[in-house]
């Protein structure tokens, strides 16, 4: 309807001077209006130019107002012409509202004297409220006074307005918009001849493909993969988050009294609490090891319980199964392996904007016979080279199941300082050898955090908006596309 009527107006006129007066004049939705003449631009068919400006509204208080007058008209309607009437009386007769706004309002312009008893100071007044409101809904223009009255009543509001002026014939104007095809089927192709088709605009996007979206530490977890893989490392599995105490703590030569193994720092499972089945000779060199000691170690000299060995949990660290890949290369004769894992573990920790009670460890491990503390600051250099962080400084450390240990720094060019990337060092003896393997292999590993990178990768400063509940979903549909390595 509203295409007709602006196309059949343009034919016998030569222009719309004002979107808004065209739709009120004809009684059109003026956003339908707007619509059709923007789609009629699109197609040349009219030339328009855009037209904004400032209108006042009424509120719906100020609606209100315009409809039925004013309170303070009401309040001075209800007192008596001659006499007084008592200010309880008088708010019996009036609403709440009314009577509030009303008495204030009608004091304020000295129509009444107000005390215990209201009584009129004129006889007629006229509702200049009411009538300021139906102009503006007019579209007439008031005095300064009056709109800066209104709207410190909050009766009027400033809105935005948008339309066309100057709406005329376009290059390709017809009194009736012709229909274009716009689909080649084969009825179409049959009769092309007496067809107009659209014209094709192979400069329009398409249509956003609905698709899944990988999350940021999918994104940096495949470039720590490759470069694992680039530099021959082979793939641990990590599929089991449950893991008995044994392989969690025990196997790696950690004492049972270690405050780390407390449930204020691990997640122990209420069911199934306990293992069914650990390998018996190997449980008994774990505990002869913890008891007394063996291979050039004292040993902790405590007693060591199986009960607490079978305690399941949630593991807490990948070493678990870097114990277990290592326990299982023991069996048969020895190869020189290269591990390592990207997965899932768990720690009872206060949630913060750095911490959270589950994330992602990296580790990588190399085993072979007569590797050193140098083997290990080499293959540390190469690793992290690859990541881009050529600069590393190590630093001594205390870890259980590590002898020596190594904390590992890199200098962040941005922040220029030195960070903390990692942790490494040399798996014990009484770690190594009661597996079974050979007195010369020596295994070398390390081990650090996914989040961490991927924060500093994708300028996140709080755990909490990469991993959890709390994530931007488009953080996820949007983060870019992640590059580290060597380039």
């Amino acid at each position: 309807m509203a295409e007709a009527a602006i196309l059949g107006f343009l034919q016998n006129n030569e222009s719309i001077p004002d979107s808004g007066k065209f739709a009120a004049e004809l009684n059109l939705d003026h956003e339908e209006v707007k619509n059709v003449i923007k789609s009629l631009q699109g197609f040349r068919y009219i030339e328009a130019k855009e037209l904004k400006r400032e209108t006042l509204v009424l509120t719906d208080e100020g609606k209100k107002y315009a409809a039925e007058g004013s309170p303070e008209f009401h309040f001075f309607s209800a007192v008596p012409e001659e006499g007084s009437i008592s200010k309880d009386d008088l708010e019996k007769k009036l609403d709440a509202s009314v009577f509030k706004i009303g008495s204030t309002q009608a004091a304020k312009k000295k129509w009444v004297a107000m005390g215990k008893q209201v009584s009129r100071k004129v006889q007629h007044v006229e509702d200049k409220v009411k009538e300021s409101l139906l102009l503006i809904q007019q579209g007439l223009e008031l005095d300064q006074e009056s709109l800066n009255s209104l709207k410190t009543r909050k009766l009027i509001v400033t809105q935005g307005w948008t339309g066309y002026s100057d709406v005329k014939k376009g290059p390709s104007y017809a009194p009736k918009r012709k229909i274009f095809a716009t689909d080649l089927t084969r009825e179409n192709l049959q009769n092309w001849k007496e067809m107009e088709f659209k014209e094709y605009n192979f400069n329009a996007k398409g249509q956003p493909l609905d698709a899944g979206h990988l999350h940021p530490l999918l994104k940096v977890r495949k470039q720590f993969k490759d470069i694992f893989c680039q530099m021959g490392f082979e793939e641990m599995p990590t599929n089991n988050f449950v893991e008995s105490s044994f392989w969690n703590f025990d196997a790696l030569f950690q004492p049972q009294q270690h405050p780390a193994r407390d449930s204020h720092d691990t997640f122990f499972l209420k069911a199934p609490s306990t293992t069914r089945e650990l390998p018996e000779d190997y449980v008994e060199r774990v505990k002869q090891v913890h008891e007394s000691g063996g291979y050039g170690s004292r040993g902790y000299n405590y007693d060591w319980k199986r009960e607490e060995a079978n305690k399941n949990l949630l593991r807490t660290h990948t070493t678990a199964v870097s114990s277990r890949m290592l326990y299982a290369l023991a069996k048969g004769p020895f190869t020189p392996k290269k591990y390592f894992s990207i997965d899932r573990v768990f720690r009872n920790e206060a949630v913060d904007r750095t911490h959270l009670a589950e994330f992602h460890q990296i580790e990588g491990l190399i085993c072979d016979r007569g590797l050193t503390l140098g083997d290990l600051i080499g293959v540390l250099q190469a690793f992290f080279s690859r990541l881009g962080m050529p600069k590393l400084r190590f630093k001594p450390a205390y870890n259980p199941y590590t002898e020596p240990s190594m904390e590992i720094f890199s200098y962040h060019e941005g922040l220029e300082k030195w960070v903390e990337i990692g942790n490494s060092g040399m798996f014990r003896p009484e770690m190594l050898q009661p597996m079974g393997l050979p007195e010369d292999v020596r295994v070398i590993a390390w081990g650090l955090s996914l989040e961490r990178p991927t924060m500093i990768l994708y300028g996140i400063d709080n755990i909490r908006d990469l991993f959890g509940h709390k994530v931007d979903l488009d953080l996820i549909k949007r983060n870019p596309i992640c590059r580290v390595g060597i380039e």
